[in-house]
């Protein structure tokens, strides 16, 4: 339901352009989405130290998924270069949809629109409630990715564009310089739900580290959120570290005192893409 600091926001249109996409580090930590291509119910419960996390779906839409969430890099990086610029932003956006949709690597047809509007409701829908950047334990704030969202039709009834407003806690963590990750486009094109979790996963903590980060397998299996068995997770991991499908980082499995640990390096970085980055985004890719 919009609120009354809600109708009163200025309206942020989205730019066309060569735009570097950007992550929140938040949600690239911990299990935010569900990673299943089929829809999902059940609610994500993660408590890890101080950290919790609640995360609930309707039986209309489901739960946001890992892909739903392309949306929200799109709005973040629209953000970020707008900041960067010194253009004014607004959690109150505005886009023509087959723009959005290629911005995250989409076909723009009529069948990718619907799918893109059935990723809207769910993003609308699914509620979450956390610890993290709250001040206080006694204050809890829920919320859903997307307060609220509309179309505007033409006369044939055809899609002239789409609002949308953030909710204020993922907004601040975009406007929050350090809480920001640029992340490699070809992440688009990653199909698995686990294997996109994953890569975030990596940039977030591996980053451009010389030698890599590690994790153990069942701390991911509880950090995932996922309803599989360790076992099945075990299985699909592995596939996915025999793949080496993740852009930029090469990964391995290694048993070390007696646990099963993923290890993560960073592929040395291209001179020339790394300059060619620069030039495009007037900047060097953060981290």
């Amino acid at each position: 339901m919009a609120t009354a600091t809600d109708r009163q926001l200025d309206l942020f249109r989205a730019v066309r352009g060569d735009i570097a996409p950007r992550d929140a580090q938040d949600l690239m930590s911990w299990p935010f989405f569900s990673l299943a291509k089929s829809k999902r119910v059940a609610p994500i419960r993660f408590r890890m130290g101080e950290v919790w996390i609640e995360v609930e779906a309707t039986h209309e839409h489901g739960m946001a998924t890992i892909w739903d969430a392309d949306i929200l890099i799109w709005a973040a990086s629209q953000i970020v270069e707008a900041r960067d610029a010194g253009r004014g932003t607004s959690r109150l956006m505005q886009a023509k949809p087959h723009e959005l949709l290629r911005f995250i690597g989409r076909g723009t047809g009529g069948d990718h629109y619907d799918r893109l509007k059935a990723a809207l409701d769910r993003l609308q829908s699914t509620t979450v409630a956390t610890s993290i950047r709250q001040p206080s334990e006694r204050r809890r704030h829920r919320f859903s990715w997307i307060n609220e969202w509309k179309e505007h039709l033409d006369g044939q009834g055809r899609a002239r564009g789409i609002e949308l407003i953030l909710p204020d806690w993922f907004y601040a963590g975009i406007l929050d310089r350090a809480l920001i990750l640029t992340i490699d486009r070809s992440y688009f094109a990653l199909t698995g739900g686990m294997e996109r979790w994953l890569y975030r996963l990596v940039r977030k903590h591996g980053g451009r580290q010389v030698n890599g980060w590690s994790f153990e397998v069942g701390h991911l299996h509880l950090k995932s959120g996922m309803l599989i068995p360790r076992k099945r997770f075990a299985f699909k991991l592995r596939a996915i570290v025999s793949a080496q499908s993740l852009p930029g980082y090469v990964l391995s499995l290694q048993t070390v005192a007696g646990k099963d640990m993923l290890l993560f390096q960073p592929l040395p970085d291209d001179p020339f893409d790394r300059a060619l980055r620069r030039v495009r985004h007037g900047r060097g890719e953060k981290r």
